[in-house]
């Protein structure tokens, strides 16, 4: 995770350096503002990143002479079929699309994306997946 991070730090300054460079070059604000907003993400995931490895300490990719059944194991749990994600989006995409038309349909769009969010985090606590 260190060379991740240190990659993303770089990535950070590069963009930091472009932005300066195209401030000066065109003037216009909203470029301007885009670029710094991708310098503050990437500070902010290459930081997570280093704090993440100093806390859990080395991992295999960090080991130059590592090989590939270093890293092997289990890497977690995840879902092999569900159908919540879409369901959590179109309700999202309702909720967004009601901010633009009108209150009453941002407020069922809201509770359409509470409810399958819910949905979405207990699928495993109940029905035939249930553990």
């Amino acid at each position: 995770m260190k060379i991740q991070g240190w990659m993303f730090l770089l990535c950070g300054v590069f963009f930091a350096a472009a932005d300066v460079v195209y401030w000066f070059w065109s003037k216009e604000p909203t470029g301007t503002t885009a670029m710094a907003i991708s310098v503050g993400l990437a500070f902010m995931i290459g930081y997570y990143l280093l704090f993440t490895a100093r806390r859990i300490g080395d991992q295999p990719e960090d080991n130059k002479e590592a090989e590939i059944s270093d890293g092997a194991g289990e890497l977690g749990f995840f879902s092999p079929h569900s159908w919540w994600p879409l369901f959590v989006c179109l309700s999202a995409a309702l909720t967004f699309f009601g901010f633009a038309i009108g209150w009453w349909l941002f407020f069922i769009g809201v509770f359409a994306t509470i409810m399958s969010t819910i949905g979405f985090v207990f699928q495993y606590y109940r029905g035939n997946f249930s553990h």
